[in-house]
């Protein structure tokens, strides 16, 4: 078994309480209720704000099983399933079936697709206002912060890569 080794140090300590607090403080925003009903009116749509984050994922990630999709935007997969079948009577989602044939995945339609390009507009609209006293270079650093980031936490934080395990 291969080793770590841990720093405990106050800097440390405080650093990854900031980020803790950063972090709370994104998520607390953009769980807002209010956010993705500026989002929808502002990309001139008309969907439930329960609706949209659910449409832009299968965008992103589709095809996507209902239970993939419910532990991605953490919601319950009976919940999940209901408002996906509500976005399929709309048109904006279809289901097809998956890689195993006993899993059907939500796929974006051309409807739901022309829907989430009005959303990405509106979206860029938005941070660019955020971003408007940002230098682009700031800008692109956290784009790439944030990648690494993401793509850093999505890993086991107890299995190290490194032991190739």
């Amino acid at each position: 078994m291969t080793s770590r080794k841990y720093v405990q140090n106050t800097h440390n300590r405080e650093t990854f309480r900031a980020l803790h607090e950063a972090l709370i403080d994104i998520v607390s925003v953009m769980n807002r209720p209010q956010r993705d009903e500026a989002m929808v009116r502002e990309a001139g749509i008309s969907l439930d704000r329960a609706l949209f984050p659910l449409l832009v994922v299968i965008e992103r990630r589709g095809p996507i099983g209902i239970v993939d999709l419910a532990d991605g935007v953490g919601r319950d997969y009976t919940t999940v399933s209901r408002q996906v079948a509500k976005l399929e009577s709309l048109g904006l989602v279809g289901r097809q079936a998956g890689a195993d044939r006993r899993v059907r995945q939500a796929v974006v339609t051309p409807k739901g697709k022309t829907m989430t390009d009005a959303l990405d507009a509106a979206r860029e609209r938005m941070g660019r206002i955020i971003f408007e006293s940002w230098d682009e270079r700031d800008v692109e650093e956290l784009a790439r912060l944030m990648r690494k980031f993401a793509d850093a936490i999505s890993l086991d934080p107890f299995d190290d890569p490194r032991s190739g395990s």
